[in-house]
């Protein structure tokens, strides 16, 4: 797939994929015009396959054809490229705030991650309650951060909370009502105010799918 003549970036992504939220918040934090391909995870387009064969979204391909298929790398990447005409994320690649921020990731992206997808997947309440119950020590980790100050590594935003937030978005929304009425009030307030963030509502749109040129 020729990308050579493609002025923008391509980013084949999936709406509701918390790992492409987190992607297209950062490269519209970073001001960084793609041409967006929503694609159908269950029909995934052939051209996509060939560009990644493992399948996942989301997939940046950049106009010399280098592609980044992997979210933490493609906020880095949009970071380092073109964060300097905005100061505030510009600091999130320095030391003191990116090595912590990785740390919280991390910890996002292997352990809660796991347990998140038992919880959401389960269909049987007790052992869900379980599976949520297990899950609660990165709630309580958060929570702590987040009662002390309004970010998660201090009063403004950084990678962390950019990376962070749709996967306890998506834990939220397996039992609203719960998460609301939790004793993780910090949590609560933290989520809710993202939510209302322009880059998040921006990126949440609804797109048409993108539909192969190959077949």
């Amino acid at each position: 797939m020729n990308f050579k003549n493609t002025v923008k970036p391509v980013l084949y992504s999936f709406r509701r994929c918390p790992y492409a939220i987190r992607a297209r918040m950062s490269l519209e934090l970073c001001k960084i015009d793609v041409c967006l391909r929503e694609v159908n995870l269950s029909d995934k387009p052939i051209e996509m396959l060939h560009i990644s064969p493992k399948g996942t979204v989301p997939i940046l391909v950049l106009p010399d054809e280098t592609v980044i298929d992997e979210s933490l790398a493609i906020m880095i990447w949009s970071l380092k490229r073109f964060s300097h005409i905005n100061k505030k994320t510009h600091r999130w690649l320095d030391k003191t705030i990116y090595e912590p921020s990785m740390q919280l990731i991390h910890r996002n992206d292997n352990s809660f991650k796991a347990l998140l997808d038992k919880y959401k997947y389960c269909t049987d309440p007790d052992e869900a309650a379980n599976h949520r119950e297990k899950a609660e020590w990165f709630l309580i980790l958060l929570n702590d951060l987040l009662e002390k100050r309004s970010c998660l590594l201090g009063d403004e935003l950084t990678l962390a909370d950019i990376a962070i937030l749709p996967f306890i978005r998506q834990f939220a929304l397996v039992d609203y009502d719960w998460f609301l009425n939790s004793r993780y009030k910090a949590l609560v307030r933290w989520l809710q105010y993202l939510l209302t963030l322009d880059c998040f509502n921006k990126v949440m749109l609804k797109q048409v799918v993108f539909r192969s040129a190959i077949g």
